[in-house]
């Protein structure tokens, strides 16, 4: 992890470690290193979308000031879901796309993700060479004068229709007799999930949380908040309930009960379908370490196989890439449906689960909770720093502890313990058939770490 990127891009809080003057250098460094792939006299093309937040603005202009400074072109593609920059970018040929977006965080953070030309995450290697201008050659770039500024187009109305015409395409169904209640997170699916629902006319939609004030995006709605949904569902009379975070790049829902369809439920279903349909590659879906042990027993029962990665959607992403595989996600509602995305998509996914649930004819509490959800317990253990982590985790004691353990569940359990990648903590992590089970195996072992 560089000084600056992280595993999603660049994060805090505005003017409080993310502030204009960054924003203006990480655009310009981007300019700079795009134009080494350009011949001469040809400007590099950066489309730039954000969510709904207070400080989006702020940086874009900034950014923007970068990027023109060093003579790249804009397409300001306006309030837009994270992967409908992502799917802009691509569709435009642009060389990149610029996301301002903190996803699920609460408003007063934000952030900088930079997509490739074909709508991947940013390479290692080049947000390395960015990172370097921003912090050492920024001051030393020379600004571009005359013809050679680069200029600013706003397409952002036709830039979100052509997203929406995208997304309703990757469906063939009607969706007719469905009645679904959305939950936008007062986020960026606010510009776009009305009009695309709105597009299955016999699709009974309300919508809720569509109302971005600059301040109320994640907050106490959306993904991370789902018990009004889940409420309003029930009582309500709707077939599902579905929920997107700030920038929309992840989708969790409800069935009509009220219960929660997490990320691994919505890969279990979805992946036994295309096994079915035979678009499957090798039967595989790929998750993370995280993924819940009754997705694990789902997947053997059903002849998928289950490959897992470390936490983070780019690390399933690669995998997916590598290994020719179309299905992929995360417990926490990134799924990838790599036929029509390269990047996760809320309402993507919600469209996916729709048609599945409507070709089904069944109730969402049958076609969803048929993969099981072993109950969960995670214990955060403080400890002083990286050095005492690492100690921990090469540790012969925590290992034949974790061992002993895992032999007492056997295959009726599951045991993660891991450093937080960015916390003083290390992580305990059991799953087991009774609850009871899993917080006492993980309260043991939580216990031993600070004797290690």
């Amino acid at each position: 992890m560089g000084k600056l990127f992280g595993t999603d891009g660049i994060r805090g809080v505005v003017n409080a470690g993310l502030d204009a003057d960054l924003a203006y250098k990480v655009g310009l460094a981007a300019a700079i290193v795009l134009a080494k792939n350009k011949k001469p006299g040809e400007k590099p093309l950066v489309t730039i979308g954000k969510d709904t937040r207070i400080s989006g603005d702020l940086l874009k202009g900034s950014l923007i000031s970068g990027l023109c400074t060093a003579g790249a072109d804009v397409l300001d593609l306006g309030t837009l879901p994270t992967p409908g920059v992502a799917w802009v970018t691509v569709d435009e040929e642009a060389d990149a796309g610029i996301v301002i977006s903190a996803s699920h965080n609460p408003f007063e953070h934000n952030g900088i993700k930079i997509f490739n030309g074909k709508g991947f995450k940013l390479s290692d290697e080049l947000e390395e060479k960015i990172e370097d201008i921003v912090l050492f050659g920024s001051n030393n770039v020379p600004m571009k004068t005359h013809g050679d500024i680069g200029k600013v187009s706003y397409v952002a109305p036709k830039a979100s229709e052509d997203y929406i015409d995208h997304l309703e395409a990757t469906i063939d169904s009607t969706l007719g007799g469905l009645r679904i209640l959305v939950d936008c997170a007062n986020g960026a699916a606010s510009a776009t999930a009305a009009r695309l629902f709105d597009r299955f006319s016999k699709l009974r939609t309300d919508v809720i949380n569509a109302d971005p004030d600059g301040v109320n995006i994640n907050d106490r709605c959306g993904s991370t908040h789902m018990d009004a949904l889940a409420a309003m569902v029930k009582a309500g009379g709707y077939d599902m309930g579905i929920a997107f975070d700030g920038d929309a790049d992840r989708c969790l829902a409800v069935d009509e009960l009220g219960s929660l369809i997490d990320g691994d439920q919505i890969m279990a279903a979805c992946g036994l379908d295309m096994k079915n349909k035979g678009r499957l590659p090798g039967d595989t879906v790929v998750a993370t370490v995280m993924s819940n042990l009754g997705f694990h027993v789902y997947a053997r029962e059903n002849g998928i196989n289950l490959e897992c990665t470390d936490v983070g959607d780019r690390n399933v992403l690669e995998r997916m890439v590598e290994q020719g595989y179309r299905l992929g996600g995360e417990q926490s509602g990134h799924m990838i449906f790599l036929e029509h995305a390269t990047t996760g998509d809320g309402q993507l996914t919600a469209l996916q689960i729709l048609a599945l649930l409507k070709e089904s004819g069944k109730r969402a509490s049958e076609v969803f909770s048929a993969c099981p959800r072993y109950p969960q317990v995670l214990i955060n253990v403080p400890v002083a720093d990286n050095d005492v982590k690492k100690a921990a985790m090469a540790s012969p004691l925590l290992a034949q502890a974790v061992q002993r353990e895992e032999e007492a569940l056997a295959e009726e359990g599951r045991i993660l313990v891991r450093p937080s990648g960015t916390e003083a903590l290390m992580r305990v992590m059991v799953e087991a058939k009774t609850q009871e089970t899993a917080q006492e195996t993980a309260q043991r072992l939580a216990d031993l770490i600070p004797s290690l």
